[in-house]
């Protein structure tokens, strides 16, 4: 069943409002998972975005740069592409490759209704900040040193004061720990570099290829050209996938490469957690609220959800050197994928399995005890995710999609359970029968809806919600028979 083409365009003026969605179709429809909502601030300086970053300090990632600060890993960003000369990602974007047809061959000319989109994501993974406040105060005490009256122009006996030091003497440098400057936007894993890769997912992508060739030509190439950590700031509504996405995202788990993907929001239109979002071994993120406690809007619900991360309110810079106020958990996202650039940056030869594994581990519990569908393991706690003792695992316990693949596409194939030659270059998955997955997860307090009874996600129309019932069905017969 082919994904649609649609995007849920987020109103740029107001917050917390959903886009409207275009053309929605039957079988679901695309998003831009986080960027649900932009509030129009007042101008701010840069060093006072900063001041805004309060996941920073609230959950551990200050600590964690005494450790860590993703130096030596490369984070692919699939997404509308990264605007490289933002002062806040200078030097940060060390390649990249544009897959829709609409942008440049680099992956950095923003593509789609949501060009910012990518920029933003990049901005909280690996943002180095910038000098500009310290830069502003050094040119006006230039222009001071430069306004007061020369000792040859002073009434006789008086002595005119020393200078101030000009911009060049009190030209500010970055944080030695990080190498972030003072001010702007600084990302989680600041010493990490990024591969832009830009798709176009709207309802009438100029360049050709649908959102499905897109991801997977994204994905494979990302592995190709040597992501350690692939971050998806987008998704669906469809909770399956196409075929060709097997090939790519087993071409990433087969060459250890960790994947994180957002897991959708209420007010773009997503009920529950969709593809890439549900494909076995990806890591899927949920939404916070600044207190903690899961997001409404800026988040959703599934059996797919790992942890959760801050998504709502979140600052991060867009094109053309500004930055904004934005939620969603492709917000989320990122500072996972950073949080996993930091430990693969400590931990070099630690498996991708045993990456996502410590995150979960080390995730603070919330909602019911235990892995719920609002929450998944937890809140992310990312000082202890780098520095814990953390034993070691022999597989990901988000499952994989090779053994997904070998079960699951057969039974689809073919009613009866008979081996098939494997495809052309497509290397054979394992042998081995897994541990079935429970799909009985206790139910966690979900967040309470603002407005009772008029959920965000009806703009989409009540065909959505039947056949993301429908779907859950099937996921659920499948995996009851793979426990028989």
């Amino acid at each position: 069943m082919p994904l649609a083409t649609v995007l849920t365009v987020p109103v740029l003026t107001a917050a917390l409002v959903a886009g409207p969605v275009l053309l929605p179709p039957p079988s679901g429809s695309w998003t831009e998972s986080g960027a649900v909502s932009w509030s129009a601030l007042p101008a701010a300086s840069a060093d006072e975005w900063r001041d805004r970053q309060y996941w920073l300090d609230e959950y551990g990632f200050r600590d964690a740069w005494g450790t860590s600060q993703g130096e030596g890993v490369t984070v692919a960003v699939i997404d509308t592409g990264i605007d490289a000369d933002h002062p806040d990602l200078s030097g940060q974007v060390v390649g990249g490759i544009d897959v829709s047809g609409a942008g440049n061959e680099s992956g950095t000319e923003p593509v789609g209704e949501m060009a910012a989109h990518g920029t933003l994501v990049a901005s909280v993974l690996a943002g180095r900040g910038n000098n500009e406040a310290a830069l502003r105060r050094a040119e006006e005490e230039r222009r001071s040193a430069k306004a007061t009256p020369t000792p040859s122009t002073l009434p006789s006996g008086e002595t005119a004061p020393s200078p101030s030091p000009s911009a060049a003497s009190s030209t500010p440098t970055p944080d030695g720990a990080t190498g972030a400057w003072p001010d702007g936007i600084v990302g989680v894993a600041p010493r990490a570099e990024l591969l832009s890769i830009s798709v176009h997912l709207g309802a009438s992508n100029p360049g050709g290829p649908s959102p499905e060739d897109q991801i997977a030509e994204a994905v494979t190439w990302a592995v190709d050209n040597g992501a350690d950590v692939i971050n998806m700031s987008l998704g669906s509504t469809s909770q399956d996938w196409p075929e060709s996405w097997d090939r790519a995202f087993l071409h990433a788990e087969q060459n250890d490469v960790v994947v994180v993907a957002a897991a959708g929001n209420r007010a773009s239109g997503t009920l529950t957690a969709g593809a890439p979002a549900t494909i076995p071994g990806v890591l899927t993120v949920a939404g916070l609220n600044a207190d903690g406690t899961a997001s409404w809007d800026s988040s959703t619900e599934g059996i797919s959800i790992g942890v959760a991360a801050p998504a709502d309110p979140l600052v991060g810079a867009v094109p053309g050197g500004d930055r904004k106020e934005w939620a969603g958990t492709s917000g989320a996202a990122p500072l996972v994928a950073g949080l996993a650039a930091l430990i693969r940056s400590e931990y070099p030869e630690m498996p991708a399995h045993q990456v996502i594994h410590r995150i979960l581990t080390t995730a603070e519990d919330a909602g019911v005890p235990g892995e719920d569908p609002v929450y998944g393991h937890g809140i992310i706690d990312a000082a202890a995710a780098v520095t814990a003792d953390v034993g070691a695992v022999d597989r990901n316990p988000m499952d994989t999609i090779a053994d997904w693949i070998r079960v699951h596409r057969r039974a689809e194939s073919s009613g009866a359970p008979t081996h098939t030659a494997t495809p052309s270059g497509e290397p054979a998955g394992p042998t081995s029968t897994p541990d079935p997955l429970s799909t009985e997860l206790p139910q966690a307090t979900a967040p309470a809806d603002p407005v009772p009874r008029l959920q965000p996600a009806l703009v989409i129309g009540t065909g959505l919600v039947v056949a993301g019932l429908a779907a859950t069905a099937v996921v659920l017969y499948l995996r009851q028979r793979r426990s028989q």
